[in-house]
């Protein structure tokens, strides 16, 4: 790769102009480290939040500017001294701490791994997040037993469809949500057993019908307009998890700060006595504070990438976009009409 690498670049919060390219940084890699020439990052929603400055971790840990992106895939470049089982050439994947949409990556080495040769580099760069987000959310909070029923919010995209996936390798039952008609095919691919189509159904008197004593996990990140009746419809003992908010985000344009508090303050709260008394739990969490957890999130990788090899984990559907069109793939997640997965991809 050129020494002219480049990356996407946010100097303020903002719309999709705040997105602009800039060179690459990407220093030699020291102790533990490799260097990455990066061809293909994924795309998660949660960029756009860091975009318009309204991502806590991002702020708090990186702060102004920033390049976005928490999964790549590529060749090492470089490997720095102590590093064991990786070459200059290897096909590799891995996880970052944001600074993902890049052609050029330095990255410790126990945050990368061997690319499959199954998969493209494309699939590479698209699957580490969203199966992460499915496997902590279900394996290390939910903790679903087989035979029980789960309802999952955006059944067909990147992290509910991987929710999807996994529910059905812990032996439930899923049921599966989606906002439109050109989704439920996707939603049942992927393994649910039932699709409520928020265009077409009634959707809590569906999700009634379909589990009448209701469900023992809710998966919601939907957010402010879904979270009150996701929690209304667990079975006693029952678990919500909540890992976003897209309903209140804002589309597109400028942030639309109203709108946004109004949201705020129709979240609803859960108070501890009543959650007792319901025997009903809501848990959370966000991904980008387990990089602390680092065991946790390998081994998460680790069973992860065993599933695939085994294949019992279908790769996501991947819809590729240039560098260059990072704020054209920026517009289509937040559109919310995408299915499975985005990527930016910078082909060697």
């Amino acid at each position: 790769m050129s020494s002219e690498a480049q990356r996407v670049l946010i100097r303020s919060a903002g719309g999709l102009d705040r997105l602009e390219l800039a060179p690459a940084e990407a220093p030699p890699p020291q102790a533990g480290e490799v260097r990455i020439a990066v061809e293909a990052a994924g795309v998660n929603y949660a960029d756009t939040i860091v975009r318009r400055g309204l991502y806590a971790s991002a702020k708090e840990l990186v702060g102004w500017p920033i390049t976005p992106g928490f999964e790549v895939a590529g060749r090492i470049e470089d490997v720095g001294p102590g590093v064991e089982g990786f070459a200059p050439g290897d096909r590799v994947f891995g996880l970052t701490l944001f600074g993902g949409y890049t052609q050029r990556l330095t990255l410790p080495a126990d945050q990368v791994f061997h690319l499959p040769d199954s998969l493209s580099m494309a699939q590479g760069a698209a699957i580490l997040v969203v199966w992460l987000t499915a496997w902590y959310a279900l394996f290390e909070l939910a903790h679903p037993r087989p035979g029980q029923t789960l309802l999952v919010h955006s059944a067909a995209g990147g992290a509910g469809g991987s929710i999807v996936q996994l529910g059905k390798l812990a032996g439930c039952r899923v049921v599966g949500i989606v906002g439109r008609a050109e989704k439920v095919a996707e939603a049942r691919a992927l393994g649910a057993d039932e699709v409520i189509c928020k265009a077409t159904d009634d959707l809590w008197a569906k999700a009634k019908a379909l589990a009448p004593q209701g469900y023992d996990v809710v998966l919601d990140a939907t957010g402010v307009e879904t979270l009150k009746e996701s929690y209304a419809h667990l079975r006693r003992p029952g678990k919500l998890v909540v890992y976003g908010f897209a309903s209140m985000m804002p589309k597109g344009g400028r942030t639309n700060w109203l709108k946004l508090i109004a949201g705020v303050l129709r979240t609803p709260r859960f108070h501890p006595l009543k959650m007792t008394n319901l025997s009903s739990s809501v848990m959370a969490f966000n991904l980008s504070y387990l990089f602390d957890q680092k065991e946790i999130l390998m081994d998460g990788v680790r069973q992860l990438l065993g599933w695939l090899a085994e294949g019992k984990l279908q790769v996501p559907t991947v819809s590729e976009f240039a560098l260059s069109q990072v704020g054209e793939a920026h517009a289509a997640i937040e559109s919310g009409r995408t299915v499975g997965k985005l990527v930016l991809v910078s082909p060697r």
